[in-house]
């Protein structure tokens, strides 16, 4: 079983930035799709980047060329660095890892990121 514990979410100013990271346990990290969603208040789930095994990287049209995700196979941990937050961006950041071997997916628990004056 694949468990994932983002963090790195907080309060910030628009304009700023943040940080997120998901550490995983309990799989074989380097072949999962590992990705990043979004879910604002009165909204459903959104998608916001992916990245795949390969390095391939997949953004959400509205977060291109401002949020960047990468991934560190040697510590099992994907991030999502995020510059030039916009108010828009305020919602709880949900880590989630995808297995193309057998099409599991797995969840962790959302790190909450506003962006507010």
């Amino acid at each position: 079983q694949v468990q994932l514990v983002a963090s790195g979410g907080g309060l910030v100013q628009p304009g700023g930035s943040l940080r997120l990271s998901c550490a995983a346990s309990g799989g074989i990290f380097s072949r999962y799709t590992m990705g990043w969603y979004r879910r604002a208040p009165g909204k459903s789930r959104e998608f916001v980047a992916n990245i795949v095994s390969g390095d391939i990287r997949n953004y959400k049209d509205s977060v291109k060329g401002r949020f960047t995700i990468s991934r560190d196979n040697t510590k099992n941990t994907v991030y999502l660095q995020m510059n030039s937050l916009e108010p828009e961006d305020t919602a709880a950041y949900l880590c989630n890892a995808f297995d193309p071997t057998d099409g599991n997916d797995y969840w962790g628990q959302g790190t909450q990121v506003t962006v507010s004056s």
